[in-house]
């Protein structure tokens, strides 16, 4: 397939596969930032409803940046990995001291938890402004496209053929598809998910990490402190009668102290305010 045929693939796919969203109907940088974070690790079909209860909590970056982080983390029960929470909250009160949101990628970096694809994703999608940016989903329909049989395919070799793809970057003719950088991504993605959907996943990317069970980690545990502590304040005692108590609830409890997610006063546990 050569490049001018994927772009028109692409493009057809995008319109056959595309998936509403409320972040694609309303693209304010707060509304994308906080989708980005939620769909890290969790589905979209399992995000939308968090997303909808979250905004309607937190319609933007000044009631966030005011309210508790106890708040914050109890809107995000059911999405896990609740680090993000906190990166979230922290970047609200980062954004309401600078009154207005960062809007180029140098900027964005610097916010907690935002790395290059975040940036980019924000850049792209709320500011539709053109740049280049990797994720599962574009890894997925690259790696099928032009990879071949290719194992541990790195995403140098992919931001290169993106280069020579990517409609902004080409020398374009009338006879391509128009795509806005948010029109392009969108496409990438949807046709991706459904990729994966058909079992052509992007394993065969080098950065590829399956997501580790939950069942048996630490991570579970956490999650269970969190949900406790969500409900009430308790004693060091009585919560390690209410959650699973093994080896693992000592490194989920400090882990979440030195996360700055819980707080711990005397015997007392709280999450943190």
């Amino acid at each position: 397939m050569n490049n001018d045929e994927f772009i028109r693939l692409v493009s057809q796919r995008g319109k056959e596969l595309y998936r509403d969203m409320p972040w694609r109907q309303d693209t304010r940088p707060y509304y994308v930032f906080v989708s980005e974070l939620m769909l890290q690790q969790t589905q979209v079909d399992r995000v939308i409803p968090k997303f909808n209860s979250f905004i309607e909590q937190f319609p933007n970056e000044e009631i966030l940046a005011e309210a508790p982080l106890a708040d914050v983390l109890r809107a995000w029960q059911g999405l896990g990995y609740n680090r993000r929470a906190k990166f979230l909250h922290e970047v609200a009160k980062h954004v309401h001291r600078l009154d207005k949101f960062p809007d180029t990628e140098s900027e964005l970096i610097k916010l907690p938890g935002v790395g290059k694809n975040t940036a980019g994703a924000i850049v792209v999608y709320s500011l539709n402004k053109p740049t280049l940016f990797i994720e599962t989903n574009v890894r997925a329909v690259y790696i099928h496209h032009f990879f071949g049989d290719v194992d541990s395919v790195d995403d140098s070799s992919i931001l290169e053929k993106m280069r020579e793809t990517v409609p902004w970057m080409m020398e374009r003719t009338e006879s391509l598809p128009d795509f806005s950088p948010r029109d392009f991504y969108w496409a990438l993605m949807d046709y991706g998910s459904w990729l994966k959907k058909e079992g052509i996943g992007p394993n065969r990317s080098r950065h590829y990490k399956k997501q580790a069970p939950l069942k048996g980690s630490v991570r579970e545990v956490r999650g269970q402190i969190i949900r406790e502590l969500s409900r009430h304040s308790t004693t060091f005692e009585e919560l390690q009668k209410t959650v699973i108590n093994d080896h693992r609830f000592d490194t989920a409890l400090s882990g979440l102290i030195k996360d700055g997610l819980v707080s711990r006063r005397g015997n007392n546990l709280y999450l943190t305010k």
